[in-house]
């Protein structure tokens, strides 16, 4: 059968790429397979629905929700005009995806404006990371619970990374993070909504970063992330980033949604540092945060080297 004589539907279903349909109302009238994979939810769960209801809960980077207030499907409504942009949904399972978006209106014979279409696709560069985590667990340095990388991991990366600074003098940061509260989370919830967190926090953290950054699970609730290549003012601006985006995710519960803060402590690379002295300023680092009120970020002073 030639591509002419294929329904569009069937068509649109095999894109790898997201794509839904709203009428004037914003009611969802198709959700294809794409939108599936990416999202986790079902055709059956979403279509029908209001994309007013949030239920993706589009957010920027800054954290600020979008569906209310700067919604670009309900903007390309309005005006017609065709629209794109980088933003992060949550996910069914509660963590944030990172997604690039394109919305188009819909018109009828008349050139009246009846509805809109959006594509979207996934931005996390999970191709590279599906081959990095296939490598992880040929070597076993992937954490069986959370897929990231573990201790062991993390531990080659910092090691590779010293290394580095000491011969070229390459700079690097590392940002430890903690969950907060996470004990009064498996003592109210149990300790399988425990490992869902751990899971959720630790798919968030992986798409906040950058496709060149490393992190891992350092033990318990605690997460380390590895940051090549990156100056003292940038590390802070990924470090916000990771923050707001697991400050913004949901794990779905029977009674409502769960969600987490994290508490973090970023350092930089030092000339004679040795893996312990730079763990242990991190660590002090985020010791600082969780003195002074959690959910929060602590850097170092840069005149601090």
């Amino acid at each position: 059968m030639s591509t002419e004589q294929l329904p569009y539907q069937t068509i649109l279903d095999n894109l790898y790429d997201g794509v839904y349909v709203v009428d004037g109302q914003r009611r969802i009238t198709y959700w294809n397979n794409g939108a599936e994979r990416i999202t986790g939810y079902a055709r059956w769960e979403v279509e029908g629905r209001c994309c007013a209801d949030n239920l993706l809960n589009h957010t920027d980077t800054e954290g600020n929700v979008l569906c209310q207030t700067a919604c670009p499907v309900t903007a390309t409504l309005g005006d017609g005009e065709h629209r794109q942009g980088e933003v992060f949904l949550r996910h069914k399972e509660g963590h944030r995806v990172p997604i690039v978006v394109r919305v188009a209106p819909i018109t009828d014979a008349g050139g009246a404006i009846i509805g809109a279409v959006e594509v979207f696709s996934d931005n996390s560069a999970s191709v590279a990371r599906a081959k990095r985590l296939a490598e992880l667990e040929a070597d076993a340095l992937s954490c069986p619970l959370t897929k990231i990388g573990n201790r062991r991991f993390i531990d080659m990366c910092l090691q590779a990374r010293l290394q580095e600074y000491e011969r070229y003098n390459w700079p690097c940061g590392v940002i430890m993070a903690d969950i907060d509260h996470f004990k009064a989370v498996n003592d109210t919830y149990g300790h399988p909504t425990g490992d869902a967190v751990l899971c959720m926090v630790a798919k968030t953290l992986q798409n906040s970063v950058r496709s060149c950054d490393n992190i891992g699970r350092w033990g318990g609730e605690e997460f380390l992330i590895v940051l090549p290549n990156i100056q003292h003012e940038t590390l802070m601006v990924v470090a916000e980033r990771c923050l707001r985006l697991v400050r913004e995710s949901r794990l779905p519960l029977e009674h409502g949604n769960l969600g987490v803060t994290i508490s973090m402590g970023c350092a930089c690379i030092h000339k004679g540092d040795t893996l312990n002295t730079l763990l242990a300023r991190a660590d002090s680092l985020l010791y600082i945060s969780k003195e002074n009120g959690r959910n929060r970020i602590t850097l170092e002073d840069k005149n601090s080297f």
